[in-house]
């Protein structure tokens, strides 16, 4: 579409595995050209995180794991060797005519390669360099490797999850999926946004933007953080069930499957008791308000896990749901995709794989009227677009091309190439 959010910005993603990727899809949802820059034979490490492949037969270059195919759609590709200086040059005239530069190398890498933030805003002042690292331009550890679940453990996410002490399994619990992860990706997103529109609305110029994936996490501890920072106590785990705010919140078991509650206010309250027709409960002292049954949150779990193993979750959650109470059954992922909110929503998406086969995604979560997301090309190939973006961007003829892939400088898919 002409008029998509993001038209006429050019975003070189020069990132790996899940969290720098991110940005640049989002990026592309939002209709940027976004150029993913893998190395020659190499490739990005986090197609290879499998199975499941999309095609377990494929070329092990060309491998599409899961998270691959949920980190790269709406992106072409390409094959670019930055050790050598005939590839670092490419990058730099590239970066030249980019608005954007995403990378997750270790601290220092890419200056050995002039590849760095001084480096490029010599020749492109107006360049929105995003650099995304376990712990930061500067500190005592930014030259330390990490992963997700060791920031979810150092960054205090871990020892809040999980159950609470003296109950079986009890003590920290890192959350499934990676989960810094797609926050760190989220808050550079914003950043990224914010930086092009000082540049382009406020007369500003370029920008490096240094984001952690230790402070992501720190950042969504949130009211976790406020809660130890006002008071010095540190938050209690209480498994599945909610540590703040209204009671009764969290799962309870039913006869069949999983409910989840939150009773927000008083008056929720009674009007709860009055759904599960317990109105004995509205008016018993030890619960009667919420800062009584915050005092005696144990009893109140007790005595609705009775409650609710008296009938299903279905039927608990239309019970709930018709009286105005806020529930939801705990769903496993293809119940999601059952549901019929998530189905009318259009959060899964189907589009065409260069196979032929169809190729289903998580849409993007942006609903907008005027400029609709609207395409969601499937993830690139190993190197798919190395000749297009070196002709169509660079100006590069054939006979040079043809001396840099065969030098090793660039590379990319052959049947492409020769298309």
């Amino acid at each position: 579409m002409s008029d998509r959010q993001l038209k006429g910005i050019r975003v070189l993603d020069m990132s790996r595995v899940l969290a720098g990727p991110l940005i640049g899809q989002m990026l592309g949802d939002l209709g940027a050209e976004v150029i993913k820059v893998e190395r020659p034979g190499v490739g990005d490490e986090s197609r290879f995180y499998g199975p499941p492949f999309f095609d377990p037969d494929a070329e092990r270059i060309d491998l599409e794991s899961a998270i691959y195919i949920a980190a790269n759609r709406n992106k072409k590709a390409m094959a670019v060797d930055f050790t050598r200086p005939e590839g670092q040059e490419l990058l730099r005239r590239l970066a030249e005519r980019s608005d954007v530069l995403i990378e997750n190398y270790k601290v220092g890498t890419l200056e050995k390669y002039g590849l760095d933030y001084e480096s490029l805003r010599a020749i492109n002042p107006r360049l929105i360099y995003c650099s995304v690292t376990g712990y930061g331009q500067t500190g005592p550890n930014r030259h330390r490797p990490g992963y997700d679940a060791i920031f979810q453990a150092e960054g205090g996410l871990m020892h809040s999850i999980g159950h609470p002490d003296g109950a079986p399994g009890a003590g920290p619990m890192r959350v499934g999926f990676s989960m810094v992860d797609v926050v760190t990706s989220l808050y550079a997103e914003v950043a990224v946004l914010s930086a092009l529109y000082r540049r382009d609305a406020n007369g500003g110029s370029g920008e490096h933007i240094d984001i952690s994936l230790l402070e992501s996490c720190v950042a969504l501890t949130s009211h976790h953080a406020a809660h130890y920072l006002m008071s010095g106590q540190l938050p209690v785990r209480r498994g599945n069930m909610a540590g703040g705010g209204g009671v009764p919140a969290g799962m309870f078991p039913c006869k069949e499957g999983n409910i989840v509650i939150t009773v927000g206010n008083d008056q929720q309250y009674r009007r709860f008791c009055e759904v599960i027709e317990r109105p004995d409960l509205a008016i018993d002292p030890r619960f009667s308000v919420n800062q009584a049954r915050a005092s005696n949150r144990e009893a109140m779990v007790q005595v609705l896990n009775e409650v609710f193993a008296t009938a299903s979750a279905k039927e608990w959650l239309e019970r709930l749901v018709a009286g105005g109470i806020a529930a939801g059954q705990v769903n496993d992922l293809a119940q999601v995709f059952q549901n019929e909110q998530v189905r009318q929503r259009g959060t899964l998406v189907e589009t065409t794989h260069r196979s032929g086969k169809a190729l289903r995604m998580v849409a993007t979560p942006f609903h907008f009227r005027n400029a609709p997301v609207s395409t969601y090309a499937a993830p690139p190939r190993y190197g798919e677009h190395t000749r297009q973006i070196l002709q169509e961007v660079l100006g590069l003829g054939s006979e040079r091309l043809e001396a840099l892939q065969r030098d090793g400088v660039v590379d990319g898919t052959p049947s492409v190439q020769q298309a």
